[in-house]
């Protein structure tokens, strides 16, 4: 009987595994003229934002290829997905940046549109509020904690922090209204 259920843990655990996996198909691009390649040079255009919360890994995806990767900081509950205002939990799942602000408390921000329609609707189901305002946004400049502090740490309220030469890169190569996919 023990040799069954460790037969099927090894099922459900090769199926999960299976579930995170990404596959890139690549499409052939028609060569473009010779001045738009050179601005494409310049500046890449990022798709997708892919943040995965297990490895403090944010990556920016243009063209289905991960063009640049990222350490990054999460909420002070790390596991699991965001649930309800106040948790402390970084949202998982598909969103937007949908809009950028320069930020008093963490220098560059850009906003994802949580909650979506599903993290709503659970939220209404159970009978509390989903919070608002995530961001992917800086560190704070303090003079009692130096940048370096916040690296090795999950600090925020939720959201996504990053160094603040990282956050410079990538205010300055995604575009509002860029997919970000956060998973667990």
């Amino acid at each position: 009987m023990r040799w069954l259920f460790a037969l099927f843990c090894l099922c459900v655990t090769t199926v999960s595994q299976a579930a995170f996996t990404e596959v890139i198909i690549r499409k052939p691009q028609p060569p473009a003229p010779a001045q738009s390649q050179s601005q494409a040079a310049m500046q890449p255009l990022i798709d997708k934002v892919l943040v995965i919360k297990s490895e403090r890994r944010l990556q920016l995806i243009s063209r289905g290829e991960p063009l640049k990767t990222y350490r990054i900081s999460l909420g002070k509950q790390p596991k699991g997905a965001k649930e309800r205002e106040g948790d402390k939990k970084t949202p998982e799942g598909l969103y937007w940046l949908d809009w950028r602000k320069e930020s008093d408390r963490f220098n560059l921000a850009m906003h994802i549109t949580y909650p979506n329609i599903t993290d709503a609707a659970r939220a209404t189901r159970e009978g509390w509020s989903a919070g608002s305002m995530i961001m992917i946004h800086g560190t704070p400049i303090d003079d009692d904690y130096p940048e370096w502090y916040f690296q090795t740490l999950d600090w925020t309220d939720g959201c996504i922090a990053m160094r603040n030469r990282d956050m410079q890169e990538v205010w300055e190569l995604v575009r509002d209204g860029t997919l970000i996919e956060i998973r667990p």
